[in-house]
């Protein structure tokens, strides 16, 4: 009698433990992180996972951004989205418009009794995610902004200073000048060519992207990236191009690949480039600034966010935002967000972040890791805080297709800007119309 007393009360205990050991809460992350990238995300949510037994972040690679994106409002219709998304910043406005779609990261932490101040993120970023009425819509994650790699040694085999990188865009096109006729097949290439050359390129020059503060002011905001600026600009990249000076390899982050490997000596793109390119590239390389012209009035002001926001969404159960708010409390640690900064060349979110990274020496000793940081902790104005637009998506696949047209010679600069302005808000108004209820 003793011994089944015995063996029923071991029996209990095992499955107690196992009824526990199943009792934490599991909750989905769908993001668009690959490479380098992407072997991070597992280890944050690994790492989140190891420190704690209530809660589990299944992070799961759902595409490139546009992707995912679709496939989880796709998911939402459906009833099975993910708790958590990752969401590129174009598709901020949509995504802040998408009622019921998704919930506040303010409301998420205060219905779990989490403390959140946004006061501790970086303003430039945490701004741009943050809704009129002050509230925090999505969580700040890879907070990136357009920067300039350059091959150190394809440098130093053209004869240029490999300590020195081209300031300015008159400076780049000299520098590949240089670079081709020491054999050069790519001197200067682009990643995200709507972002880099047209986005940041407007606020980096103080000018307008958008009309109603780039679309910060109302939904009847239109596009104005057709400026003689922006022209002169198209137009000497396209000159460039005749000239075997800048190559065109594709729309996204494909052109960094091109860089990495070698075959190009120059790229601007992401800062968020800096975890696959100092895990791939074979050569000394530097970071700068994104180049400007030296005749434009307030150039250089800053240049805007890029990157992606993490985004709750709606629908789901109260432990599940739970789990979501302790995994946001958990990502914006300054020791976890130092790390991340460090390791990918995105921003720090918090200012408690930047002060340790720039405490621990870590600019010191890898030099150009904080021009993307000193390029957005700077006080903007209202033609350089950011873009949000509807149906951002969209315009930057037309704009997208009109610069193709410009690199083929079908079009003009001033032909193609024209067409993407027109047809861009033509969408600006579709969007206008279908959320003029929900301001």
């Amino acid at each position: 009698m003793q011994h089944r007393i015995r063996a029923i009360t071991v029996a209990t205990v095992l499955l107690c433990a196992g009824a526990s050991a199943q009792a934490a809460t599991e909750i989905t992350w769908w993001h668009s992180m690959t490479g380098a990238l992407g072997e991070r995300v597992a280890a944050l949510a690994d790492q989140f996972n190891k420190s704690q037994s209530d809660y589990k972040v299944n992070a799961v690679y759902k595409g490139a951004y546009d992707e995912s994106m679709s496939a989880a409002i796709a998911a939402y219709r459906a009833g099975n989205a993910p708790n958590i998304l990752q969401v590129f910043e174009v598709g901020t406005a949509t995504m802040m418009y998408s009622k019921g779609a998704i919930m506040p990261i303010s409301q998420v932490m205060k219905e779990a009794g989490e403390k959140f101040d946004p006061s501790v993120y970086v303003p430039a970023v945490a701004g741009y995610y943050t809704a009129p009425n002050g509230d925090m819509l999505s969580f700040p994650f890879n907070s990136s902004t357009t920067v300039f790699y350059y091959n150190k040694d394809k440098f130093a085999k053209a004869g240029l200073d490999p300590e020195k990188a081209p300031v300015t865009w008159q400076e780049v096109v000299s520098a590949a000048a240089k670079l081709k006729a020491s054999g050069e097949k790519c001197p200067y290439t682009t990643g995200w060519q709507s972002w880099v050359q047209l986005e940041s390129f407007s606020a980096w020059h103080n000018v307008e992207f958008a009309s109603k503060g780039n679309g910060f002011g109302g939904l009847d905001t239109r596009l104005k990236f057709n400026s003689p600026l922006h022209v002169k600009h198209i137009t000497n990249l396209s000159n460039w191009a005749k000239q075997g000076y800048f190559v065109y390899n594709g729309r996204k982050n494909e052109p960094e690949a091109s860089f990495y490997s070698g075959d190009c000596a120059m790229v601007t793109s992401s800062s968020g480039a800096y975890a696959n390119i100092s895990k791939n590239a074979k050569f000394k390389y530097g970071v700068a600034p994104l180049p400007y012209y030296n005749d434009v009035a307030g150039a250089p002001q800053n240049t805007v966010i890029g990157g992606a926001s993490l985004w709750a969404m709606g629908g789901k159960k109260p432990d599940e935002y739970k789990a979501a708010a302790k995994f946001f409390k958990f990502l914006s640690q300054p020791e976890i967000q130092a790390k991340w900064h460090q390791e990918t060349g995105y921003l720090p979110i918090t200012k408690a972040a930047y002060d340790l990274t720039r405490q621990s020496g870590f600019y010191e000793k890898n030099p150009g890791t904080d021009v993307a940081v000193k390029q957005m902790i700077v006080k903007t104005t209202e033609k350089s805080r950011g873009i949000r637009l509807g149906n951002f998506v969209q315009i930057r696949t037309v704009v997208d297709e009109e610069l193709e047209n410009v690199w083929a010679g079908k079009k003009t600069p001033q032909e193609a800007l024209d067409a993407a302005v027109k047809r861009g808000d033509e969408l600006l108004v579709r969007f206008e119309r279908a959320n003029k209820g929900n301001q």
